[in-house]
C-alpha cells in the first residue's frame, strides 16, 4: 500500500461527502492503491451493491486523459447500483496515479499493470465464482480488447464504449508527417507539443455540462504527448489488423456524430469478430460521451442497453 494521500476530494456531483453520497445511491465505495508488479503506485476504486451480493464483476478502463474519479463514477456507481462489483484503476500517467501526466509509453505495461490488479480481485473467494465483465471507454476500448487476447476465455464478456480500436484514416498524420513524428518522439517522447483542438467540446453535447467536466482536477488538458500519440497509432493499428481474432461476447456502443473514435470502425470490429455472440448499437446523433455528456433521456437509453445486456449474460456462476 502507497502512502499517497487519500484524503477527500472535490467531486462532480456536488458538496456532498463521498461515502455520504455512495450510501445516498444505495452502494459502497472504496478506495486505494495498488502497486504493480513494476513498482508503479496505481490508484483503484471499488464500487459495490450494498444491499445484497453482487451478481457479476466489471473490471473497467477508463480513456485517454482521463480518469476514474470524476463523471466516470456515475456510470460505475449505476451498475454497481443494478447489482454489479465494479472495480477500476487510474493508468499510469493518469488521475492520481504514478507517472508523468498523459504519458503512455506502453500500452503492453499498462495491460500487464491492469491484468495484475484483475488477478487480485479474482482470486478473492468471494467473487471467484461470478460472471467475469470488461469495460471500456475510448482507449480503455482498445486495452479491454488487448486483455483479452492475452487470456480469450477468462472474461464472459466486454462492454466497448466507443472504443478506440484504429485510429480512423480521416485524422491519422500523413506522410511525411507520421514519418516526422516517429523520429523526433524517439528523442522527446513527452513533448506535449502535437497540434489537437480540446477533445472536451467534440465530447459533450449538453452546454450545462461542459464546465461540470471541465472542473475536473485531474483532467489532462493539455496538448497530446508525442510518445503516447505514437504508442497510441502502434496499438491502434496492430487491434486494426486483430479484429478478426476477438472471440469474447461484446456489446459495442457508438455515437454516429463522434468525431473522436470512428464509429464507422466499431461496425468493422462487429463485423469483423469471430464471437458467435455480439452486438453493436449505434445512437443517431450521439457524441463521444454518451454516458455523461449526452441529455439525461439519452444517457438512460444506453445505460439500459448495457445493464440489459449484462442482465442477459448473469445466468449463473463459472464453473
Amino acid at each position: 500500500m502507497s502512502d499517497h494521500d487519500l484524503s477527500p476530494e472535490i467531486n462532480f456531483w456536488g458538496d456532498t461527502p463521498e461515502q455520504d453520497y455512495f450510501t445516498l445511491k444505495g452502494i459502497t465505495g472504496s478506495k486505494s492503491y495498488f502497486t504493480s508488479p513494476r513498482g508503479l503506485n496505481l490508484f483503484t476504486r471499488s464500487w459495490l451493491p450494498s444491499s445484497s451480493p453482487p451478481r457479476g464483476i466489471i473490471f473497467m478502463v477508463h480513456g485517454y486523459g482521463n480518469d476514474i474519479s470524476w463523471t466516470f463514477q456515475s456510470t460505475a456507481i449505476f451498475l454497481a447500483q443494478n447489482g454489479f462489483a465494479c472495480f477500476a484503476l487510474d493508468i499510469e500517467g493518469h488521475g492520481r496515479s504514478d507517472g508523468v501526466r498523459a504519458y503512455v509509453p506502453s500500452v503492453d505495461l499498462v495491460v500487464h499493470d491492469l491484468i495484475s490488479f484483475l488477478d487480485s480481485i479474482k482470486k478473492q473467494p468471494k467473487y471467484q465464482t461470478l460472471p467475469r465483465f470488461l469495460f471500456g471507454e475510448s482507449m480503455g476500448g482498445a486495452i479491454s480488447l488487448l486483455i483479452h487476447f492475452l487470456d480469450p476465455v477468462a472474461f464472459d464478456g466486454a462492454v466497448l464504449v466507443a472504443p478506440m480500436c484504429k485510429i480512423s484514416d480521416k485524422v491519422r498524420p500523413k506522410w511525411p508527417i507520421d514519418r516526422i513524428l516517429i523520429t523526433i518522439s524517439s528523442l522527446a517522447p513527452t513533448w506535449a507539443i502535437v497540434p489537437t483542438e480540446d477533445l472536451l467540446e467534440k465530447c459533450i453535447k449538453v452546454e450545462e455540462k461542459k464546465p461540470i467536466a471541465k472542473r475536473n482536477p485531474m483532467r489532462y488538458g493539455g496538448k497530446p504527448r508525442l510518445g503516447t500519440v505514437m504508442e497510441l497509432l502502434r496499438v491502434t493499428d496492430y487491434l486494426g489488423k486483430k479484429l478478426k481474432d476477438v472471440s469474447v461476447p461484446f456489446l459495442v456502443v457508438h455515437g454516429s456524430a463522434d468525431v473522436v473514435t470512428d464509429p464507422e470502425v466499431s461496425r468493422v470490429l462487429y463485423e469483423s469478430a469471430k464471437s458467435e455472440d455480439k452486438t453493436l448499437k449505434i445512437y443517431e446523433g450521439m457524441l463521444h460521451s454518451m454516458l455523461f455528456g449526452e441529455t439525461d433521456e439519452n444517457i438512460e437509453i444506453v445505460r439500459g442497453d448495457i445493464v440489459g445486456w449484462l442482465n442477459d449474460r448473469c445466468g449463473g456462476d463459472r464453473t
